[in-house]
């Protein structure tokens, strides 16, 4: 369940500054700035872990995300709050959640039940994560099924498909019955300074990053992040969906919204400048994906069919790999379809070939 993108990158990665160290361990943080700090949560995926923000506020501490549920993430935020942790006894003053993905909202029913706060989360995620842990024991469905019978699963994989269905539920704690919806270009006080809500999309389907201009500081969440790209896919809820055209609008956005002389604090890797080169980079990387694909799309092609054209790493039939490459395969299918670049057709057996128009 890791958030990296398996879409290759272009030759020529652009340079960019990380002026901020070496990260903090589970339980410890790091000031970046008067009043900010950086703190880290392991994680039990490929991408073993995610970066969390804590900003001062008027009577404790305002934190951006909340780390995947294990004991091991409780462990590390107890340590937090101790007398003598980083956040002191003070506690939390509320709990702002970027996405709906289990390492970003993971612990956040435990923290604002903690500490009687309130969690802060665009409709979209909430209600979206609401869906998602109601899956927990339930019956595969069948529209799954075709979905991934449609992309040219074998019978192993659409078994291996039906005994992890649910498996998001088990990865956050009880939501709270709750929320503060955030809205795009809302302006937050936090700490009596303004923090802006920019939304982006693609990536999960309405990402809250917020931008401080006093600080010259944002937070991006997943919607950008330095060393790796951002899982852009398709999922079986909404099979038509064009999430690689909402995300490379967001890029844009991102451009023209958020100044290049910010800080930028990432879920992953490590808080970096160069935003603005960053943003053209993984523009330019999509694009030469989408052309690689184009290319191939001379021939009918299962999904399954173009992953040596999107991936730089052989794919296998391990359930987390494939459903990830599945995923992206389809959000670049779908974005040539949905421009009428190309055309898809069912077989016999229902499964779908793509075809340049």
């Amino acid at each position: 369940m890791s958030d990296d993108s398996l879409v290759s990158d272009p030759v020529g990665k652009p340079v960019l500054e990380y002026p901020c160290g070496t990260p903090p361990a589970p339980g410890e943080a790091h000031q970046i700035a008067p009043g900010v700090q950086w703190l880290r949560m392991s994680l039990p995926f490929a991408l073993a872990h995610i970066n969390l923000w804590a900003v001062r506020d008027d009577t404790g501490w305002a934190v951006f995300d909340s780390g995947v549920q294990t004991s091991e993430t409780a462990a590390a935020w107890r340590t937090l709050f101790a007398a003598g942790g980083a956040l002191g006894p003070e506690g939390l003053t509320r709990v702002f959640v970027t996405h709906m993905h289990p390492d970003h909202m993971g612990m956040a029913g435990w923290l604002t039940r903690k500490f009687d706060c309130r969690l802060w989360i665009t409709r979209l995620e909430y209600l979206m994560c609401r869906v998602l842990v109601a899956d927990t024991g339930r019956e595969v469905p069948s529209d799954g099924v075709q979905f991934y019978r449609r992309a040219g699963w074998d019978d192993e994989a659409i078994e291996n498909y039906r005994a992890r269905f649910g498996g998001f539920g088990k990865l956050v704690h009880a939501i709270p019955d709750s929320y503060r919806r955030l809205f795009d270009d809302e302006r937050v006080l936090i700490g009596g300074q303004e923090w802006r809500v920019v939304v982006g999309h693609g990536h999960s389907p309405e990402h809250a990053c917020f931008h401080c201009p006093a600080r010259k500081l944002f937070i991006s969440g997943d919607q950008v992040l330095p060393r790796i790209s951002s899982n852009v896919s398709v999922f079986p809820t909404e099979p038509d969906a064009d999430p690689l055209g909402d995300w490379l609008s967001s890029l844009a956005k991102l451009r023209r919204e958020v100044p290049d002389d910010v800080l930028v604090l990432p879920s992953h890797n490590e808080p970096f400048r160069g935003l603005h080169a960053r943003l053209n980079h993984l523009e330019r990387s999509q694009n030469e994906a989408l052309n690689r694909l184009r290319v191939s799309l001379a021939q009918p092609r299962r999904a399954i069919d173009v992953f040596p054209e999107l991936f730089a790493r052989p794919i296998s039939n391990e359930p987390n790999l494939l459903g990830m490459a599945t995923g992206e395969s389809l959000a670049h299918l779908n974005y040539l379809v949905h421009r009428d670049e190309a055309r898809v057709t069912l077989d016999d057996h229902g499964v779908a070939w793509y075809q340049r128009r």
